[in-house]
């Protein structure tokens, strides 16, 4: 997995501080998706996590969150695109959207979601602080397809660990696996696990912001 350096930056928590929560937003970067879709998935993401919704959440947490993101898609390739970041309120939610706007895409091919999972693990493993809750966000418009290790394996190792898989289905709208499986199905029984672990739909990526305010104020609250 390739990773970006985690950079130093006065809104970054110190090593070994304690937080609320530690969340990976693990988002689809795969050839499925154009530069037009790409671009409305990153503001619907930077528009949820500063919606008032959500920070009011994160407001009523005494130690704030730790959010971090990356891009999956290709076979081993998952890439952190924003580093953690600690988020207390509307001012360090603003500056995380900022993050995630500012980002570079990465370079994924096809879907590769159990890859994706074992990623967000090892991101979670190297976080500078502590939680006792964990969650990775897996957001897609598709199937796992070419993983190196089956995406129901990989989450089993998650959840081992006491760690929670939630999923969002985007364009689940008649979406259908190669096995006719619809997509959030195929994510329910594939994808998420752990304690309270549910799946969302968007009917496409115009429609994420308002299923990422559903899914962020679930998984924060």
């Amino acid at each position: 997995m390739r990773r970006r350096p985690l950079l130093a930056a006065p809104f970054l928590l110190a090593a070994g501080e304690a937080v609320d929560l530690l969340l990976v937003l693990a988002v689809d970067a795969s050839g499925s998706i154009s530069p037009e879709e790409f671009l409305w998935q990153r503001e619907g993401y930077a528009e949820a996590l500063t919606s008032p919704a959500v920070t009011s959440v994160i407001e009523g947490k005494p130690h704030g969150i730790g959010v971090a993101m990356l891009e999956w898609g290709a076979p081993g390739g998952a890439e952190v695109v924003v580093p953690w970041h600690r988020v207390t309120g509307r001012a360090s939610a603003q500056r995380l959207a900022d993050a995630v706007l500012a980002a570079p895409r990465s370079r994924q091919s096809w879907n590769a979601l159990g890859d994706a999972l074992l990623a967000a693990h090892g991101l979670l493993r190297e976080a500078p602080f502590t939680a006792s809750t964990r969650i990775v966000d897996v957001s897609g418009d598709g199937p796992d397809l070419r993983s190196r290790v089956p995406a129901a394996e990989a989450r089993d190792r998650l959840v081992e660990e006491g760690i929670t898989v939630n999923a969002l289905a985007i364009a689940a709208e008649g979406q259908v696996t190669r096995g006719g499986q619809p997509l959030a199905d195929h994510y329910r029984a594939e994808v998420i696990g752990g304690p309270g672990a549910f799946v969302l739909s968007a009917e496409d990526r115009r429609d994420l912001a308002r299923a990422l305010r559903i899914k962020l104020v679930r998984e924060i609250a």
